[in-house]
């Protein structure tokens, strides 16, 4: 997931009083399909009402922007995207999944009408149009990146591992594992799909994974792979460009005996105070102070994720508490926030096999 939604205070809390929350997962390590929760205002506690069955591995999940339809990948060698109808029962398909041209697609994310896949197998981002229902159609717009990195195993071609509009809707920023860059995009009139307007390359062998706004959408964090560091850009969205400003460690490097850090997912308080990394290996989440300024991310703690192989983050709807998909131990947790220090607490947690990934929307 993207930018952290809500604000803070008694309002949010009511907020998220009316709010569902939607989890993904790897049926290929034990998932079950997409569950869904209920979220207690009180506490932030998940309590699983229903698990929505669904072809191989939803492990990437998007709201359409009015929250009535939620989108899933089929993260498959012939990889696919979903759409479900949300509904006070849970989810109704939208149809048959509709293949997007290529494998692994990992993340989604909707723009100008379309929904937009990065598949990280083949290395590419496929753009499908939707109906005014919510609904997909086919055939995807296939956009393929092209280049490689000095790791051997991991980049030995390029691996689009995130896409997802800017805030002004004007482009679209894929960011690729493989090629160590980001590349900004604009819809192409003629084809409905995507074309490449720029690309920042970042320093080699880094790993670029997922990226993040601020919520004033001209400074980008974009977190590395494969070495635990994240970028700092400056964002210009008139002209479309992405400059690289600093690099921000979220783990330690080479400490004797200790695993191999794996940067997942960055995230941004909807104030802009705050910032969390995601790293697996390490196991933990990196919080970030910005009371310095957007460019200048200060290391604020560091806190276990509460099980193995955080896969994903995301505030609330009231931003108040951070919520964690611990793939390999099976369960969503949930931290409060310090209001002050942007500091997680454990709260608590629920069984989900395999989580990938949270996203909340309002109780329809």
């Amino acid at each position: 997931m993207d930018d952290v939604n809500g604000g803070t205070g008694t309002q949010g809390s009511a907020r998220s009083a009316g709010h569902r929350a939607y989890i993904g997962s790897f049926t290929s390590g034990g998932g079950r399909g997409i569950t869904t929760a209920a979220v207690d205002p009180a506490t932030g506690a998940l309590t699983s009402l229903t698990v929505t069955a669904t072809p191989e591995n939803p492990s990437c999940l998007a709201l359409a922007p009015d929250g009535r339809v939620l989108y899933a990948v089929s993260e498959a060698d012939r990889g696919a995207a979903l759409a479900f109808r949300t509904g006070p029962e849970g989810l109704t398909a939208l149809g048959a999944p509709v293949p997007v041209g290529a494998a692994g697609p990992t993340h989604l994310s909707t723009a100008g009408g379309r929904l937009l896949t990065a598949n990280y197998t083949s290395g590419s981002v496929s753009s499908l149009p939707l109906a005014a229902d919510g609904s997909l159609s086919g055939p995807a717009a296939v956009l393929a990146h092209q280049g490689s990195g000095p790791d051997p195993e991991r980049q030995q071609g390029p691996h689009a591992h995130q896409v997802r509009p800017d805030p002004t809707g004007r482009w679209v920023l894929s960011v690729d594992l493989g090629t160590d860059s980001v590349r900004v995009c604009a819809p192409d009139p003629a084809t409905g799909g995507l074309r490449v307007h720029a690309e920042t390359v970042l320093r080699s062998g880094s790993g670029p994974r997922h990226l993040a706004f601020h919520p004033e959408g001209d400074v980008v964090y974009v977190l590395h792979e494969l070495e635990p560091q994240m970028t700092v850009c400056r964002w210009n969205g008139v002209a479309g460009q992405l400059e690289p400003v600093s690099e921000v460690p979220v783990a330690p490097e080479g400490v004797p005996g200790a695993p191999r850090a794996y940067p997942s997912v960055v995230a941004v308080s909807a104030d802009g105070r705050f910032l969390w990394a995601a790293v697996r290996g390490a196991d933990t989440i990196a919080a970030f102070s910005l009371a310095d300024g957007a460019e200048k991310p200060q290391a604020a703690a560091t806190v276990g994720c509460g099980g193995s192989w955080p896969r994903d983050l995301v505030a609330d709807p009231s931003g108040r508490r951070l919520y964690v998909a611990n793939e390999w131990s099976g369960d969503v947790t949930w931290f409060d926030l310090d209001r002050v220090t942007g500091e997680p607490r454990r709260a608590g947690s629920v069984a989900v096999p395999a989580a990938a990934c949270v996203v909340f929307a309002p109780v329809p």
